[in-house]
């Protein structure tokens, strides 16, 4: 007996401590899970996970009821991500929010959370195969034709020769094959080779940074530009043309318009970025899941494979558009962005 109530609380604590950042106290709190992906991409803890925990606080002042958010980052392990998911359902979650590691090992996670009634939203990354009751993301396809089309047109305008490096996401996560298909839409039809493509594991900067190197190896100055799927890889990119003193330097490209990436655009480093509303997408998540908890239906804005979806716009950023795009909308301050290694670059680009 006493052997069995050892391991019981040993299994207790081990379940415990596959959750952290967890806001807990009132056992009669509604328990809401938030499964991220990874820590290497700085929005999940900057942004995503502080507006969607704000949000469910927000509902639950309006209709009386205290929200519980068990929150856990997967740091890019699948397994790992399962022990969460597995710890969030034993704990006895309302409603799982999950943004996948691995698209594909996911579905298991959703067939749990299914088998115990609780329904699952796919959070930035849809979970092909599982029985969602809501997604919420943006148009990937469309994201990476705007990437594409700002890198072409930048490379038309200043009559550029030479070919394209193709640095794409992780092979593990579906909205990476969304973007690759849509810088390929514009791409293949621009005139432009392709020298090389690589799907980075992942999302890793420092694997994007090796390739990016073996590459100036091989092709040197014929590289004209380097689409990079977001900032992480951008800045792997960027690094290894910096070591290889890579001149003129190629045009790079960027997405989720992280502070890094909005100075290295300021610096003349990467040429764009593309600005996603991630506050609207944390909101609309914590919307859903606070009805979805309640038993109440949920409704999008189009349908993808049987599940109610709402899929939110992006904009392109460049130097030019900084101000009316993430300050004008409080993402960041001009002081935030034009920190003193900055300042000079800043004044020259009209930041102020």
């Amino acid at each position: 007996m006493i052997r069995r109530i050892v391991a019981a609380l040993a299994s207790g604590i081990l379940a415990a401590s596959a959750l952290s950042g967890c806001v807990s106290g009132d056992p009669a709190a509604v328990k809401i899970a938030l499964l991220l992906p990874d820590s290497k991409t700085a929005r999940y803890e900057t942004f995503d996970k502080p507006y969607f925990t704000d949000r469910l606080h927000e509902l639950g002042a309006e209709n009386g009821t205290t929200y519980e958010v068990l929150y856990s980052n997967a740091d890019q392990d699948a397994s790992k991500q399962q022990s969460q998911a597995e710890a969030a359902l034993a704990s006895g979650v309302a409603v799982l929010v999950l943004d996948p590691v691995d698209g594909a090992a996911s579905v298991s996670i959703v067939a749990a959370a299914n088998a115990q009634g609780v329904p699952v939203i796919a959070y930035d990354r849809y979970i092909s195969g599982g029985d969602l009751a809501f997604y919420v993301s943006f148009d990937n396809s469309n994201i990476g034709h705007l990437q594409a089309t700002a890198l072409v047109r930048k490379l038309d305008e200043d009559g550029a020769e030479g070919g394209i490096l193709m640095v794409n996401g992780s092979p593990t996560d579906n909205n990476a094959g969304g973007f690759k298909s849509g810088a390929h839409g514009v791409i293949d039809d621009s005139g432009y080779e392709i020298l090389a493509e690589f799907d980075t594991p992942d999302w890793s900067p420092d694997k994007a940074q090796d390739w990016v190197a073996s590459q100036i190896t091989q092709f040197g100055d014929e590289i004209a530009a380097v689409y990079a799927a977001n900032d992480g890889t951008a800045s792997g990119a960027i690094a290894a043309l910096h070591a290889a003193n890579v001149t003129p330097p190629p045009l790079v490209t960027g997405q989720d318009a992280e502070l890094a990436a909005i100075q290295r655009i300021v610096a003349g480093d990467q040429y764009m970025t593309i600005y996603k509303d991630i506050k609207q997408e944390a909101e609309v998540a914590a919307e859903m899941a606070v009805r979805l908890a309640a038993g109440q239906d949920v409704v999008g804005e189009t349908v993808i494979e049987g599940t109610p979806a709402t899929l939110l716009g992006a904009q392109i950023v460049t130097v030019e558009t900084i101000l009316d795009t993430v300050v004008a909308d409080g993402v960041y301050t001009v002081a935030e962005i034009c920190t003193l290694e900055y300042a000079d670059a800043c004044e020259k680009a009209g930041i102020r």
